[in-house]
């Protein structure tokens, strides 16, 4: 064989540059026994860069192409098509001719062949490129052949090919085309096998798309495939479509549409016996390539042919078990409000800080929860914190437990004695919340942790080195009496308790609902919606210099605090600013991740919020807007305190009623400040481990600063120890962070990678609600504000905000917005805490929000009945 045509039987896995994705794994499945693949060849990318290297003109647009962005579309389409109609033009070399011709001649030039386009960039575990390049179906003869040879090169430059590179950050130069030449099957039926339930990502179960006649019918999606599911060799689910059209090919070359005859129309395509030969082969293949395939499938003469395998890239990994037993994840990410993945120095740090194993998979944290589901005691508790934290974790883990058949019960003599210290960090009941009821705990509590936290800084200055690491690991441990004492716990946990007694009793008594949003308003000592506050301050501040802001408008650099000196009022400016970093600057979105970028280190990340803060507000509205809220609690108070004493033992009533408030006004704000004593500590650790980064900088170990946040914090230890690194780790953990960035965490999943989406349980709504979880009572109208980055936040006043998830960093937002909707959270995470706090009507845990609700939209948020309707 020539370099430029090389046969299936000279192929395999490791030719993917020659023969690209879908001609390699061609290749290695034609070597699987059992496996039938239609012969063929592949013209290799060798004859591709000849077109393009011997074709000026092509060099010149592709030049051109290489500065376009996503957005450029008119122009991509321009270019891209010039690009196809040069190729098409250009005459096959006469070598790379005479090396097809002969191929075609082995293979029997009468016959009708198959012409597929193969990129070295599809197939892959990353990026499957499916239906980017094209593919043409029963073309006869040598001309015809020849010819589509070169439209699926010029393919390679459709403007949805080019664009979908420019997504996926692929080099135009660098991706070749390869092509295939394969023998033509004529099926009696085809479609798409996939080893994975591609609802579902249950790996125990495959599923089948089937229709009559080729394949393009199901891929175009001219028909309804037939659907079944297959497990261990059960048929467990069949969904028989009507199919009204098949694709037949022509005998003189070429396809047609062929409406079906009204007897084949609901007929199921496969037989059952058919349908378990289909999952045996669908196995064999799975097993070769050792990850689940997206399999695409004819049946011919009672014969199945396999035309193409590729990866299922979008399933989301499994979190690794050391046995073959059932176990049941639920997400770390859902409940500390940062779904984004972690990189490796981060997630090391946060498993150091939490109590008992914490399970990684693509990127994120995991708890498994099949012990306590196993027993009665704990399943109860887990279940009641998980409707707290979130009601779709909850309902996910009831469909699991209805099944009956996942988890195996602990026999009552095994009943576990009480929720394991493994999952403290889940687990919110068992704390004392008899506590006294007195305000001073709390100021204690908070003295205890800033004496903490200035030891630390102290200490930390002299430790380098493995001394270091020695001195963090100590400290984590401080970290973590503090984070679980369970004095701190009992405070926020007895506010919690007074605040559902609260609802339920003025429920029951005086018909009122969500009681407690309004007695939560303005409630001292809560450090995260402090931190709102305390930027409308600083706004007060530049708000009576014109010059500041302006140049505010502009800044770019993070150097401004220096420039701002400058400027009349610049001092006073500059020093508000640094004492607001000096106590939030630890802060930013997604801060649970040690190595995410915070305020001190980014301060422009501020500068739209003040700037917001400054058109949007007179001054002095931070006190103005605690004091309201202070007065409406107050009003709340007094309100039901009256209407308690008309009721039969009303005094009574009244009584317990205030001991309630007042545990509710006293406790609650703490809620807010273990969270912010833990981040202020990573600060510190951070800022002394990159201390250590810029030692490994100079000595050439790494190649920047931020290389070790794609370490684990042993593996960083060890190189700061031996002054060496494979870089190589480092180079891929940062593609399979840029992978793991694409993937949509679930709340849970299985063991068998099923993932299970809780659902709300609620009638009398209206047909279009959108709906989640009450977590901040009232109803709100306004324009939705969709922002999924805080820097991009450009709010009026009286916006409603709708974003993924938030938590405390976001806070300084929330005194701009009227409400807020988020697709992640429950009743007592950062973002209700606020709310309540505020008085903003909130509704969380709405799936797809920032999908299905528009930027710039009028939307109506029901916050006390937890759902949000477009307007």
């Amino acid at each position: 064989m020539s370099s430029f045509v090389l046969g299936f039987q000279d192929i395999d896995k490791t030719k993917l540059m020659v023969v690209g994705g879908k001609g390699a794994n061609l290749g290695e499945f034609s070597r699987i026994e059992g496996i039938r693949v239609p012969d063929g060849f592949c013209i290799t990318t060798e004859a591709f860069k000849r077109i393009i290297g011997e074709t000026p003109a092509i060099n010149e647009l592709l030049d051109q192409l290489s500065l376009l962005k996503v957005e450029d579309r008119d122009k991509i389409g321009e270019l891209s098509g010039e690009i196809r109609r040069v190729i098409e033009g250009t005459a096959i070399p006469e070598d790379i001719h005479e090396d097809i011709t002969r191929s075609l001649s082995g293979l029997g030039e009468k016959n009708a062949y198959a012409v597929r386009s193969s990129a070295t960039a599809e197939d892959l575990p990353t990026a499957s490129f499916a239906g980017q390049q094209d593919t043409y179906l029963n073309i006869i003869g040598k001309e015809a052949i020849l010819k589509h040879i070169s439209k699926c090169w010029a393919s390679l430059y459709t403007g949805r090919a080019v664009i979908y590179r420019l997504q996926n950050g692929f080099d135009h130069r660098k991706v070749q085309l390869s092509v295939v030449v394969q023998k033509m099957v004529f099926p009696q039926a085809a479609g798409i096998l996939f080893t994975a339930d591609p609802v579902t990502s249950n790996r125990k179960v495959l599923s089948i798309d089937a229709g009559f006649g080729l394949g393009e019918a199901l891929v175009s999606g001219l028909v309804n495939a037939d659907i079944y599911k297959v497990r261990n060799g059960k048929v467990i689910d069949k969904k028989i479509s009507t199919k009204k059209l098949a694709i037949y090919a022509l005998k003189d070359g070429g396809t047609k549409e062929q409406e079906l005859p009204p007897e084949q129309q609901n007929r199921q395509v496969l037989t059952d016996e058919q349908i378990l030969q289909l999952e045996r082969v669908g196995r064999k293949i799975e097993e070769h390539f050792g990850r689940p395939q997206d399999i695409e499938w004819c049946l011919a003469d009672d014969t199945f042919y396999i035309v193409q395998s590729r990866p299922i890239t979008a399933l989301y990994p499994i979190p690794e078990a050391d046995d073959q037993e059932n176990h049941v994840y639920v997400s770390v990410g859902h409940q500390q409000m940062m779904t984004d993945p972690m990189k490796p120095l981060g997630m090391s740090i946060f498993r150091l800080t939490s109590f008992g194993p914490r399970f990684k998979a693509g990127g994120r944290l995991f708890v498994d929860v099949t012990p306590m589901l196993a027993s009665p005691d704990s399943r109860e508790i887990l279940l009641d914190t998980m409707g707290q934290h979130d009601p779709l974790i909850k309902d996910a883990l009831m469909t699991i437990i209805e099944r009956g058949d996942f988890i195996k019960p602990l026999p009552n003599d095994k009943k576990e004695q009480s929720p394991s210290k493994s999952n403290k960090g889940m687990l919110s009941s068992g704390f004392p919340t008899q506590i006294e009821n007195n305000s001073t705990i709390v100021s204690d509590l908070i003295k205890s942790s800033q004496t903490s936290i200035e030891e630390l800084k102290q200490n930390i200055q002299t430790k380098s080195g493995s001394a270091l690491f020695d001195f963090i690991l100590e400290d984590i441990q401080e970290l973590k009496n503090i984070l679980f004492d369970p004095q701190s716990s009992g405070v926020f946990m007895a506010a919690m308790d007074a605040s559902s007694w609260i609802n339920e009793k003025m429920n029951k008594w005086l018909g009122e609902k969500s009681v407690a949003d309004t007695l939560s308003q303005s409630v001292p000592n809560n450090i995260t919606s402090e931190m709102g506050l305390a930027l409308l301050d600083v706004a007060d501040v530049i708000r009576p210099y014109p010059e500041i802001i302006d140049y505010l408008q502009h800044v770019k650099d993070d150097n401004f605090l220096e420039e701002l000196v400058k400027f009349a009022g610049g001092q006073g400016a500059r020093d508000a600013i640094y004492a607001y970093l000096n106590k939030y600057g630890m802060r930013c979105a997604g801060e649970i991740d040690i190595t995410k970028t915070r305020w001190s280190e980014k301060p422009t990340a501020l500068v739209p919020m003040i700037l917001s803060n400054i058109k949007n507000f007179e001054p002095n509205v931070g006190h103005r807007k605690f004091e309201q809220g202070r007065q409406e609690a107050l009003k709340k108070e007094q309100e039901l305190l009256d209407r308690l004493k008309q009721l039969p033992d009303g005094e009574q009533k009244a009584k317990e009623t205030k001991r309630m408030i007042d545990l509710i006004r006293n406790f609650i704000g703490y809620r807010e400040y273990p969270k912010y004593g833990m981040i202020n500590r990573y600060f510190v650790y951070k800022q002394a481990l990159l201390k250590e980064a810029q030692q490994l900088l100079q000595a050439n170990v790494i190649h920047e600063k931020e290389d070790i946040y794609y370490l684990t914090f042993e593996e960083l230890r060890q190189v700061v120890r031996t002054n060496k690194l494979d870089y190589q780790i480092v180079s891929k953990r940062k593609d399979e962070y840029k992978l793991y960035e694409k993937l949509t965490p679930p709340r849970v999943i299985t063991s068998d990678g099923e993932i299970i989406a809780g659902e709300y349980k609620r009638e009398n709504l209206p047909a279009a609600a959108i709906v989640g979880l009450s977590v901040s009572s009232g109803v709100i109208e306004g324009r939705a504000r969709v922002i999924l980055n805080m820097e991009d936040a450009e709010l009026e006043d009286g916006d409603i905000l709708v974003t993924s998830f938030t938590d405390p960093s976001w806070s300084p937002l929330f005194v701009s917005i009227k409400g807020l909707v988020a697709e992640v959270g429950g009743l007592m995470t950062h973002g209700a805490v606020i709310a309540r706090e505020y008085g903003l009507p909130a509704v969380v845990g709405v799936e797809n929000a920032t999908k299905l609700i528009n930027d710039g939209q009028r939307i109506r948020v029901h916050g006390t009945e937890g759902y949000v309707e477009i307007l």
